[in-house]
């Protein structure tokens, strides 16, 4: 809304209005630019040019719907999925990744699939057992392993606390600690 708001108070024409991505119609002027930049930081966004760095938000925005919007269980592979997704080969997808955001895709994955199974957790409705599952591990044995390297807990001992600390989305992965540890389920 808030950017679409931005394009027409600029009288610019758009076709697509997508998550992160807009196609203006016209050629803009470095004036409309700077001024659409101005108008979208007032509302918290921001205008980005370079290809590389929209490429590194849309490798997170397929990461971040995959594993916190989807309903379904993840049983596909994040590697093929990711390349599929975004016309990419994963290796240049996976070295981009890293050389920007000094962190593996895997990495990021796993702190966001550890952030999931928490939700899950708290949400009381699932077992260990249905929630390894749902996210594709391939034993609770695993997930209890990875949930214990990213937080320092056990999911058991996780759901026994009183204060569950869960952190918001846009900030999971910009913290990533040693959250290695990852296999070719992710």
């Amino acid at each position: 809304m808030a950017v679409k708001d931005a394009l027409r108070k600029l009288k610019l024409h758009f076709v697509v209005v997508d998550l992160g991505e807009v196609d203006i119609m016209e050629n803009i002027t470095d004036e409309q630019r700077e001024k659409l930049k101005v108008e979208l930081f007032n509302s918290g966004l921001e205008l980005m040019d370079d290809k590389r760095a929209m490429l590194i938000e849309k490798i997170k925005n397929v990461i971040i719907e995959m594993v916190h919007y989807s309903e379904e269980a993840i049983k596909v592979n994040f590697s093929d999925y990711l390349s599929e997704k975004l016309n990419h080969d994963y290796t240049y997808l996976a070295n981009l990744f890293s050389e920007v955001q000094g962190t593996t895709i895997e990495q990021f994955i796993i702190v966001h699939k550890v952030e999931r199974i928490k939700e899950l957790i708290n949400y009381g409705e699932l077992n260990i057992t249905e929630i390894a599952w749902k996210m594709n591990y391939s034993s609770v044995a695993h997930l209890s392993n990875q949930f214990k390297k990213v937080t320092g807990l056990s999911p058991s001992h996780f759901k026994q606390m009183k204060d569950k600390r869960r952190s918001p989305i846009e900030e999971i992965g910009n913290q990533i600690s040693n959250a290695s540890g990852s296999n070719n389920q992710n």
